[in-house]
């Protein structure tokens, strides 16, 4: 598979589940190194492909934002430069004192994207991601998504939720057996798969 990803560019990778999609963000995130072939990144890359992951149940919500941010490699300057920020999109500050194994899987996840988001990547790569909290916090996490794309920020992601895909990315890569099987503006591609799936 070759693929190319400019710049500032949104782009959605789309296709049944097993296709690749979430192989190939971690080829591009370095999680998995490729077989054949190579993979080449240009600028800071957060990769949000398991939110959470590296959450612990028995920290508190403040102590899971600074070992997460740690896990997507802030350095604690860093971390102390975002962490307001980062406290006001989770939207959850009644529970910064609260060990995460208190929360719903909906608040953890909250706060996992609260942290990747307010990073200053230059590659984001989101691997089902976009179903996070309720509608209120889905549609803040979108407008987050949206700045960071006008401000120059290049966007990989991986949705099965083809009407955020389409408000978000300006193009679809649409795989089958880690095959491209479409690649173009977004309408195009999700009608070409759409017409496909059924």
């Amino acid at each position: 598979m070759n693929l190319l990803v400019e710049r500032g560019e949104a782009v959605a990778l789309l296709g049944r589940n097993g296709s690749g999609k979430s192989t190939a963000l971690r080829l591009i995130a370095g999680i998995y190194q490729p077989t054949t072939g190579t993979v080449e990144t240009n600028g800071r890359i957060t990769a949000v492909i398991e939110l959470g992951a590296g959450f612990h149940p028995e920290l508190t919500g403040a102590e899971n934002i600074a070992l997460y941010a740690a896990v997507l490699g802030l350095t604690r300057r860093e971390l102390a430069a975002h962490y307001d920020e980062i406290v006001e999109f989770a939207d959850i500050p009644d529970l910064l004192d609260t060990p995460l194994k208190y929360y719903s899987s909906g608040l953890e996840a909250r706060l996992a994207f609260s942290v990747a988001v307010c990073l200053q990547p230059d590659i984001l790569l989101l691997d089902e991601v976009l179903a996070v909290g309720d509608q209120a916090f889905r549609d803040r996490c979108l407008q987050r998504l949206r700045t960071f794309h006008e401000r120059g920020g290049t966007v990989i992601l991986v949705s099965h939720e083809l009407e955020q895909v389409r408000a978000l990315c300006d193009r679809g890569i649409w795989l089958s057996d880690g095959q491209v099987m479409m690649d173009g503006p977004i309408d195009t591609v999700l009608a070409g798969y759409r017409g496909a799936v059924g």
